[in-house]
Parts: structure tokens; sequence; C-alpha cells
């Protein structure tokens, strides 16, 4: 599991700004140098001066001594890899009635996935209590001897502000309106603890399943709302105040006047989204209790559903085509469980390429997604341990 970048904020690496333990850690999460001397050459810092600092790195328990590397002619050098053994974190993805769980360790192994059941609607305080007790059952059943809980991160089904870390005006959230629930978990857990909205997660985490090939990436979460994510230079692209991506109440031109919860018609998460699929389907005089029936019928022939999913990939299709072409990104990501339903991807796919230009489709690769629903605990737990292992702590704690 590699380091998040910000596409704001990337390190440095080039030499004189790799003086310092946290920079050279940094470096050995993220995969550019494994061995004393690709630091060396990717910092320019003296052997000995390398030697000292990877030295502090081992004693403070962040590294350890992996093995042995390739041999450039002489010597094989000793490969250096993140220390797992002195903890683990767990990250959370929140939905509106649900909640995965996942266990990972501090090189980012996912070691235990856990689903439940929950309603977002009981509030901040009983939701984050409610994380802490699964955290302690997860840590308790899965973690190696020692292994202690070291923080959590936390994707929500809702805009936060990555200026102020406040959640803003979510939908169908009472009573999370401007909570810092990174600060919340904090001073309730005692732990470290990071956020951000859900959809931004799974980019995250899309892209960490996909590698560093990648470079420029569009997530779009498909499920009972539409949410969207942006992978932009290798790293996650929030925008001023956190909202890129956000396509959600994009008004879609002729589509029917659905009240959103926002207040307005027409919006993508109420005339797309898959409550809004279900909704129709019960107007309709067809019983479906949630999303994953509607995907039933289709997989079943039910022509109904199956033309809903296609219209309703159709308008998606119609918001991200300008996307595609103002951001010409190398990947388009269809995630959450409309990615699964075929009728609602060929809708994604023929409105793309009917109204994109042919210069911004010809290598564009239009997938479903490959985390599938580990998206958002894999971009969560990236999350929380990019905060444990920030540059200017590890050089606190090594000093």
């Amino acid at each position: 599991m590699s380091r998040i970048t910000d596409a704001t904020s990337t390190i440095d690496a080039q030499p004189g700004h790799g003086s310092n333990a946290g920079v050279i850690l940094d470096l050995i999460r993220s995969g550019h140098s494994r061995s004393r001397a690709e630091i060396a050459r990717s910092t320019g810092l003296s052997p000995s001066t390398v030697a000292q600092r990877i030295d502090a790195l081992i004693a403070s328990g962040y590294i350890r001594e992996a093995g042995e590397g390739v041999s450039q002619g002489g010597r094989r050098p000793r490969t250096l890899e993140v220390d797992p053994s002195s903890g683990v974190v767990c990250s959370v993805d929140l939905g509106s009635h649900h909640a995965t769980f996942g266990l990972i360790d501090l090189s980012g192994r996912l070691i235990a996935v856990r689903n439940e059941n929950m309603d977002i609607g009981q509030g901040p305080q009983r939701i984050l209590t409610w994380i802490m007790a699964v955290a302690d059952e997860l840590v308790a059943e899965h973690a190696e001897p020692g292994h202690r809980l070291r923080g959590y991160g936390i994707g929500l089904p809702g805009p936060v502000d990555s200026t102020t870390g406040r959640m803003v005006s979510p939908s169908r959230m009472p009573g999370w309106n401007g909570v810092d629930v990174a600060a919340a978990m904090t001073e309730l857990s005692g732990l470290p603890s990071a956020t951000d909205n859900d959809a931004n997660l799974m980019a995250l985490g899309e892209h960490d399943s996909l590698g560093d090939d990648v470079q420029h990436l569009v997530f779009v979460k498909a499920g009972s709302s539409i949410g969207c994510g942006v992978i932009a230079l290798g790293g996650l692209y929030h925008g001023y105040h956190g909202m890129a991506g956000d396509i959600s109440h994009v008004t879609v031109p002729g589509a029917p006047p659905v009240l959103c919860s926002c207040g307005r018609t027409g919006c993508l998460d109420a005339v797309a989204g898959g409550a809004a699929i279900v909704q129709a389907l019960r107007d309709a005089g067809v019983e479906v209790a949630d999303t994953s029936e509607v995907l039933a019928l289709a997989r079943d022939a039910h022509p109904l559903a199956t033309q809903m999913l296609r219209e309703a990939g159709s308008r998606v299709g119609g918001v991200l085509a300008t996307i595609m072409n103002f951001f010409n990104p190398q990947r388009l990501v269809l995630g959450g469980i409309l990615g699964e339903a075929e009728a609602f991807v060929a809708g994604v796919r023929s409105t793309i390429y009917f109204e994109c230009l042919p210069m911004v489709t010809d290598d564009l690769d239009i997938a479903v997604s490959v985390a599938k629903d580990r998206a958002g605990i894999r971009g969560a737990g990236r999350l929380v341990l990019d905060k444990l292992f920030d540059a200017a702590e590890i050089n606190r704690v090594v000093r």
C-alpha cells in the first residue's frame, strides 16, 4: 500500500530535500527506494548519513530489513520495508444503512473485513462509539499478539470540507452537519483519526489496487446515490474546499423534475441513483425492496428494470462525458452496486463514446472497479496510515 500524495502537494525527493527520516520513510513506503543505496541516490545524501537515518527508523520500530535485493554489480543490498509488527489500523466505509470495516497492518496489508448493518441517522456520538467497539472486536479476533490499534480511517457518505475537516450539509445524515468527525473520533478514542468523503476514499482505494501506472483516474460510486472521486497526477484531487468530483447535484438536461434532497429538481442523484430507480419501479407497480433486487430483476431479463438501469447509465454518462472532455483521464472506473449491472455500464459507455471527442475516448479505459466493495476501506486505510507516518511526526519521534 503506497503513500497518498495530494495532487496539489507532492513530496520532492530531489537532492537537498531528503535529509530527514520522515522523507526517507516515505521513499520506502512508496516503493521508490528499497535499499540504502537507492535512498542515497534519490536524496543525494551520503551513505553514512543514510545509514544513520535508517538505523534510527529501525530502532524506532518503523522499518525493518526484509532480505536481500538484486545486486547491481557488488554485494546484494539489504531491502527495507515498513515493519508491520507494531500495530494495526481500523478503516471504515460508512453508508446510510451499512458499514464495511477493515483491519489493516502498518505495511498496508488487509487482515480482516467485516460488514455490519447500521443507521447513520443515530448521530455521530453513537456511531463513533459503535465503531470503536467493532474495531476492538476485530483486533481481538484477527490481530497478532501485541499488535495494538493505532488509529482510524473513516469514509463518510457526505461532503467533507478539506480545509476544516467538517461535514457540510450532508443529506440523509441528521446530526452530522458541521461535525469534525476525525477530531470527534480522536477525542473519544485517544487515537489519530482521518476522514474524507466516501467516494474520494474509493478513488484512493481503486488507485492503490491499480498501482502508479494510472496517474489520472475518475471513480464513480454508483449505488443508492451517486458520488465521484478524482485522482490527478497520482494523488487525490480535492479542489478548493474538497468538493471536486461532486456530481450528485448536477442537473440532468431532459430529466423528470424529481425533487432532490438538496431542494432542487432533476439532480443526477435524484434521477439516476439506485434509490431513484427503486422508487421509479415502485411507481410503475413493480415491488422491489432495494437496489440489489433491481439488479436481480435485470439479470432475470425483466424489461422495465433493464430499461431503467440503462437509462440511469445514460444519464450518468451524459454528466461524465463533460468531465471526460475536460479532465481527459486515463481510466474511468464504475464502482458501487450499479457498476455490477451490465445495462447500467452499457448506458454509461454508449453515452460517453457518443458525446466525447475521439481523442478523449481513443485511449480511455472505461472499467468496472477491481477493488469492488473493498475500495472504500482500502482508501480509508491509506488515509490514516499517511497520518500515522506524517514526516514531521516521524522526525519528532526519531529525534
